[in-house]
């Protein structure tokens, strides 16, 4: 029996906005650097320290938990920053704040004896924080056309 070949049909493939893209980065940056703070707990060791007031080497305090949120909530501004500020200030602020949270990132490795876990964090962390720099670096841009000073459902054309 001869089959007869069915027509292929192709998936659509949306083009998804920038700043969508900046954002689910921001979330994945954010699910990454919390799951492997969770997992760290798992570590022989750590809840023991923590409940005797220390974490890595500093005395937990108010002060180093307000670190910790700020630390924590610069992502999660990002996310939502990235989905409301105007496209220059927006791509401006992506470049500014995922180069500075690349050091941060790496500073999460330095001194510790499980180099496997935390530097895979690491490198997951950059190359996230990379999409971001790269979304951020090659924003498109838009020239103005003639209908857009007279229309207002103006579509914008890719400049060249």
């Amino acid at each position: 029996m001869m089959r007869t070949r069915q027509p292929t049909t192709t998936l659509e493939d949306p083009r998804i906005p920038v700043r969508v893209k900046l954002a689910a980065a921001w979330t994945s940056l954010m699910f990454l650097y919390a799951y492997v703070d969770i997992l760290a707990f798992f570590k022989p060791g750590v809840v023991a320290d923590i409940q005797a007031g220390v974490v890595w080497e500093f005395d937990i305090s108010q002060t180093l938990f307000t670190v910790f949120l700020v630390l924590m909530a610069i992502p999660i501004f990002m996310i939502v920053l990235s989905m409301t500020l105007p496209a220059r200030a927006n791509r401006i602020t992506n470049l500014i704040v995922a180069s500075v949270q690349v050091p941060f990132a790496a500073f999460n490795a330095v001194g510790e004896s499980w180099r496997y876990f935390y530097g895979l964090g690491v490198v997951l962390e950059v190359i996230i924080l990379a999409v971001i720099l790269r979304y951020a670096w090659t924003w498109p841009r838009t020239a103005p056309s003639a209908t857009m000073a007279t229309s207002p459902d103006r579509e914008t054309v890719r400049a060249q």
